[in-house]
């Protein structure tokens, strides 16, 4: 599997932990082993389908798996550039997209905490700087980064994420980006049913409130996906493209697009 350069010139860090982390890294949450182990309306689907243009050659098709929890701010920075690189490509190429689950703090409390206070109390002094880099680095993709508000249990996210790629996989798509643009940019909670129930409507997702009304719904599925997507990183987002090659953090389009290349010639 081959592992794609980090950009010298972009700010593309995941979330890890901490000590771990050079000056600008995001800090957002901690690193846990567990078994939890530009505008909103951006018009990207998850699967390009193919069409014949004359008599030329069918488009390859890139699969990507992606690793990602719902209070990264860094994966949403990852998946508003992969949806660039994609639009930007769609000539070329067909993508199916999959979403599976990683938990930044699988211990988190279901209720929520304040995310202000919560950054001040982990990261102390350090909690102006994390906030002002997310802030410029949102800015740069046309939203404002917004800290109000509860953070905590991502699990019923991830939970309804799976849901919603059983019901294809470009509405799992677009629900992460509608629980992502709340989250980050609206103050919403992501472990409040409504704020859940919200997302699934406008993506259209059918039966979501039956589906989370029963917590072992999903529940099995989101830890096997846990085991064998995520067991063995330490930090996220984490893509997987054709099974081949390998990116963490938040890419620019240009390295998505590069990886792109290498995954359709079957580069190893």
């Amino acid at each position: 599997m081959t592992l794609m350069p980090l950009s010298t010139n972009y700010a593309t860090y995941p979330c890890i932990k901490p000590q771990f982390i050079p000056k600008h890294k995001c800090v957002y949450f901690p690193h846990q082993n567990s078994r939890f182990k530009e505008n909103s309306q951006i018009a990207v689907t998850t699967r390009f389908m193919a069409q014949a243009v004359g008599n030329s050659t069918e488009k390859k098709l890139i699969r990507i798996d992606i690793s990602s929890d719902t209070v990264c701010p860094w994966c949403f920075v990852g998946k508003r550039n992969l949806d660039k690189a994609m639009a930007s490509s769609k000539d070329q190429y067909d993508f199916e997209i999959k979403w599976h689950p990683y938990f930044l703090v699988p211990s988190a409390p279901k209720d929520g905490v304040n995310k202000k206070e919560f950054y001040q109390n982990k990261f102390g002094s350090q909690s102006g700087p994390i906030i002002a880099r997310m802030t410029e680095v949102f800015r740069g993709l046309g939203l404002e980064y917004n800290i109000s508000g509860l953070t905590g249990n991502t699990l019923d996210s991830h939970r309804l994420i799976y849901f919603a790629g059983q019901q294809g996989l470009d509405k799992q798509h677009n629900i992460v980006e509608e629980l992502c643009l709340g989250y980050f940019t609206q103050g919403k909670y992501i472990g409040d049913r409504k704020f859940l129930l919200e997302c699934a409507r406008k993506v259209g997702l059918e039966g979501a409130a039956e589906f989370l009304e029963d917590p072992s719904n999903g529940l099995k599925e989101v830890n096997d996906e846990l085991e064998k997507y995520s067991g063995s990183i330490s930090g996220v987002p984490y893509y997987v493209i054709n099974g081949k090659v390998q990116l963490s953090g938040g890419q620019p389009p240009q390295i998505f697009l590069k990886a792109f290349q290498t995954a359709a010639s079957g580069g190893t």
